[in-house]
């Protein structure tokens, strides 16, 4: 993979032997202490080309790439079916300082481990792939990070004949004491006027980090990040957010978060996961407004905006942490998905996605699914057991 970089030209707080310790530095609201990695402090402005080890597995529905030199990212990822990227593919690899150890790129998704914004973001991982008894290809990236000496691995896995990606992931304290970590899976979509983030239907409110501030969700009411929203204001479209805002849904019982563009597209993005394991559903976006825009050209050269649409496992909210006691491993499965001409989800697993919307004493109902099914039985009925439809279908991605 051909990029745009300056990383030859990256320069390090250290003296050649040591890097110096940030013991009094806070990172997003936590412990900003990285030793031993050193900080880089210095990027290159001039862009070189430069050649990164790709590695791609693909099936009928889906085509992945994954970098196992910059963290084992997931940097592209392609929906053949509608001839589009699903999560936001930047088409250069440009680092600014926004990582716990300096240099972070935007696009694809990232793994937030055992810190924000993985300190070994921009550091190679080992890998292996593994061709499995069901024709599935899964990808792993491993590696052991220096700071508590703990392993974390994340296995990408392609089905035959399944329109998304599961990622299998395991972390591990390898040390005889309690160790604390995060995990935010951390995709980017790309975003326009047409762009809203899909949350779950019983999310009413939504928390800034810590749960300093809160809003009512979609529409806010109130002051956010400092910006008026009286007027009553849908947050979950990108084009009425003018400031950088993070927000975080609380307590929903549902399994899903993601983010659909509409208008001519009419596509979006899905991650699926257990509530009881993987409660976090946040977006974040820079703002679109000219201090979002700059950074947004500060990330890439010609890919635009984006914003993030982030899971975590075991809290929701950031920047809390988990245990891990020693010895212990941990591991969970997360799925994300392209999905189309659904609208505003209100219900989905990792096979189905529903949507239902009810006017005037009619409901319309919309299905999409991962994978080929022959006589699915749809039933809707109501809570007093009548039932208003009942007929099988064929439904395919």
């Amino acid at each position: 993979m051909g990029g745009t970089c300056g990383d030859t030209n990256l320069r390090g707080w250290y003296d050649g032997k040591n890097p110096i310790f940030a013991e009094k530095r806070v990172y997003q609201g936590s412990s900003g202490v990285v030793y031993p990695y050193p900080i880089i402090e210095k990027i290159s402005d001039e862009k070189q080309d430069k050649i990164y080890q790709a590695l791609f597995i693909e099936n009928e529905y889906i085509k992945v790439m994954i970098l196992p030199e910059l963290g084992g990212r997931i940097h592209m990822a392609y929906d053949k079916v509608r001839e589009r990227h699903f999560v936001y593919y930047n088409e250069v690899i440009k680092p600014a300082l926004v990582g716990l150890t300096g240099p972070w790129i935007s696009g694809g998704i990232e793994f937030n481990w055992p810190q924000h914004h993985r300190p070994t973001t921009f550091m190679p991982t080992e890998y292996l792939v593994e061709h499995n008894a069901d024709g599935s290809v899964t990808v792993w990236c491993n590696e052991i990070e220096r700071m508590f000496r703990m392993k974390a691995m994340q296995g990408f896995t392609l089905y035959p004949d399944k329109a998304f990606i599961e990622i299998k992931v395991q972390v591990y304290n390898r040390t005889a004491l309690p160790q604390t970590f995060l995990w935010w899976a951390n995709p980017a979509v790309v975003v326009n006027d047409d762009y809203y983030s899909v949350f779950p239907p019983d999310v009413n409110a939504v928390f800034d980090h810590g749960k300093r501030e809160v809003s009512t969700f979609p529409i806010a009411t109130g002051t956010y990040y400092k910006y008026d929203y009286s007027a009553g204001v849908d947050i979950a479209q990108y084009k009425n957010i003018p400031v950088p805002t993070s927000y975080m849904a609380i307590q929903s019982k549902y399994n899903f978060v993601g983010g659909y563009e509409a208008g001519d597209t009419n596509a979006g993005m899905l991650h699926v996961a257990d509530h009881h394991i993987s409660p976090g559903k946040k977006q974040w976006t820079w703002g679109n407004g000219d201090f979002g825009l700059a950074w947004d050209r500060n990330l890439t050269d010609e890919n635009g905006p984006y914003i993030e649409l982030m899971a975590g496992v075991y809290t929701d909210n950031q920047p809390d942490f988990a245990w891990l006691q020693p010895y212990e491993v941990k591991s969970w499965s997360q799925y994300f998905m392209p999905y189309a001409a659904v609208g505003h989800v209100k219900n989905a697993t990792k096979e189905l996605v529903l949507n239902m919307e009810v006017h005037q004493q009619r409901a319309d109902i919309i299905l999409y699914a991962t994978a080929a099914f022959e006589g699915l039985n749809i039933v809707l009925r109501d809570k007093q057991r009548r039932i208003y439809l009942e007929e099988k279908i064929h439904c395919s991605p």
